[in-house]
């Protein structure tokens, strides 16, 4: 199916393929439907590009006039959001979260002694409720450690404090089994608190004290030689590293809090929030700011917050940032979060945020693709201080084998894209063994004399994909053998052989670079095409070596001719013993007689 205007088909361009959930829009701006996706890209085009046979899907794409969607982490938060987000805004088109239908939680009853089981039906005058949980058999989980962990009570008879005192109840089956303590008679009274604590501790979370405890445990039975109730608690330790019982995407115990998240490029900034309404994400909002004049981004975070908590009607005191705004309301309480819940949950902020900002760029890009190249050639200008713009760049490299098939090339790069047509190749010359940075001058000079013989522009930047000594090897060809003034870098390799700084002046400085910047990948680039390009060349020559045979030198024996002979006898060898009628009857009466006394005098010799 065709997409409806161009405002949609530009969104969905702008889809990223990672796990997230998605809202659809109608022209007068509710929410008409919410969905989840591994990949968000593949399932959001799907609705645009396929024939649905349903009526209500067709109805659906029809009435969509915007779309907007929230990054996560896994799958499984994509789970829980969605979720959410369809409890909060009751979309038209959703109902299979409508009808009562959940995912489970966690209940730890308000009973004199508390049972602790998985519930879809959430009633907080009974209970304390933890969760959504995703996936069931997350919740089976938690509450086979708990039993495990602590014998509670696991009947729903209705057990008081009177009823224990007058004994009314006897103990079950699994008092005897050894998964409950016989609360029902009174046993475990003094624990049976404590252990309801715990759990609660285990299954929000904090599991750290728990297990020094046991650890503890274990270490007295051990000193007590109670080797087998030792590796018992163990096992349970072991459990409990294994277990995972808190989601960031939701824990009805939080309290409400804003997420911010920022990001910027160049003029451009982007400020992303997370609202959290009873610990669930129920909305997200990004905005994007043009820099007018020198704003810090303390201040420009700080207009964000307030536009944004205006825009979602938020008045929650808690808000998360990444660092300090330069003006907030006194009466907000503002964390910056280094570890935990809170940390995570910032994090996400930040890679929705991210993930805003490339999408801008992505569709710009694909508007105007001359301002992606720009836009990497002014960083790339700006970090190196260079006098203009690196419209044309060239890179060398050398490629040889212990000084055999010397040769080298040179890859052009005009407006940050390969221009294949300009590739050139050298053979060595000029120089005997492996000299890298005598061939590296040889070639070097000969590529810009002969710009210079024709009176042609030079580049904007020459690289050399090498350090320091090929820097210098190409500085003595274009300043000291031609009088050029160009701007020559190098790239600095790791261990691995992998670029990992820029070299740039003389004496040069080292340009660090974030392997996720633009620049670094344009750089990485380059330095992948001219080794390439070098090695290519070197095994063409190499291989043109290796096929070289003594046929080739016998005056007259061409391709042809040499493809006959071999192909006759088989070898070298056997056409040199060959008879002098068989050698013309292959060849002809005079190139056979040739080829047969080359031989005969290599013979005599």
């Amino acid at each position: 199916m065709a997409t409806k205007d161009k405002h949609i088909a530009l969104l969905l361009k702008r889809v990223p393929e990672q796990p997230g959930v998605y809202q659809y829009f109608d022209k007068e701006g509710q929410i008409i439907y919410v969905g989840k996706a591994k990949n968000l890209h593949r399932r959001v085009n799907s609705y645009f590009t396929k024939d649905h046979p349903s009526s209500k899907t067709r109805q659906l794409v029809a009435h969509i006039a915007d779309i907007r969607y929230v990054v996560v982490e896994s799958e499984q938060d994509a789970f829980l959001l969605e979720n959410n987000l369809i409890k909060q805004y009751q979309p038209k088109y959703n109902i299979l979260l409508k009808d009562g239908k959940s995912y489970p939680s966690i209940c730890i009853t308000k009973e004199a002694y508390p049972r602790i089981f998985k519930t879809r039906i959430i009633n907080k005058k009974t209970g304390e409720y933890y969760g959504p949980y995703s996936f069931g058999y997350t919740v089976d989980t938690v509450l086979e450690l708990i039993h495990k962990l602590y014998p509670i009570r696991t009947c729903n008879i209705p057990i008081t404090s009177e009823s224990v005192v007058k004994k009314r109840m006897r103990v079950c089956l699994k008092y005897h089994l050894g998964y409950c303590c016989g609360i029902c008679e009174g046993m475990g009274q003094e624990n049976y608190a404590l252990w309801i604590e715990q759990a609660r501790k285990l299954i929000k979370g904090d599991a750290h004290e728990i297990g020094h405890q046991l650890e503890h445990e274990m270490r007295m039975k051990s000193e007590e030689l109670k080797f087998e109730e030792a590796a018992d608690i163990k096992r349970k330790i072991e459990m409990l590293e294994q277990f995972k019982s808190k989601n960031i995407i939701t824990n009805s115990s939080a309290k409400d809090v804003d997420v911010f998240g920022y990001d910027e490029q160049d003029d451009r900034v982007y400020i992303s929030m997370l609202h959290v309404h009873n610990g669930c994400i129920v909305q997200g909002q990004t905005i994007e700011y043009r820099r007018k004049m020198e704003e810090e981004k303390e201040e420009l975070l700080a207009m964000g917050m307030m536009e944004l908590r205006q825009q979602l009607e938020s008045s929650t005191q808690d808000v998360i940032v990444p660092f300090i705004p330069e003006v907030f309301d006194s009466s907000l309480h503002v964390h910056i979060a280094v570890s935990g819940d809170k940390k995570k949950l910032l994090d996400l902020a930040m890679q929705n945020v991210r993930q805003y900002k490339l999408d801008r760029l992505k569709q710009e890009d694909k508007l105007n693709p001359e301002q992606r190249s720009v836009r990497i050639l002014t960083e790339m200008q700006k970090m190196m201080n260079l006098p203009s713009l690196p419209k044309w760049i060239d890179c060398f490299d050398n490629s040889n084998i212990q000084g055999t098939n010397a040769v080298a090339g040179c890859v052009v790069y005009r407006m940050a894209k390969p221009s294949k047509s300009d590739y050139k190749r050298f053979e060595i010359k000029t120089v005997e063994g492996a000299d890298d940075y005598a061939s590296m001058r040889e070639v070097v000079r000969r590529r810009y004399q002969h710009l210079l013989d024709s009176n042609g522009p030079m580049p904007d930047l020459i690289i050399a994909d090498g350090g320091l000594g090929q820097m210098h090897a190409i500085r003595e060809a274009v300043e000291d053998q031609l009088g050029l003034q160009i701007p020559i870098a190098g790239l600095k390799k790791n261990d691995k052989h992998r670029t990992q700084t820029l070299l740039y002046g003389f004496p040069p400085s080292e340009i660090s670079m974030p392997v996720t910047s633009e620049v670094f990948r344009l750089l990485t680039n380059i330095q992948d095409e001219v080794h390439r390009f070098a090695i290519a060349y070197h095994k063409q020559k190499r291989s043109k070596s290796l096929i070289h045979s003594e046929l080739d030198e016998i005056k007259g024996v061409g391709p042809i001719a040499k493809q006959k002979i071999l192909t006759h006898f088989g070898s070298v060898k056997r056409a040199g013993a060959a008879k002098q009628e068989e050698l013309q009857e292959l060849l002809g009466k005079r190139l056979g007689s040739v080829v047969y006394e080359y031989f005969q005098t290599k013979i005599t010799r």
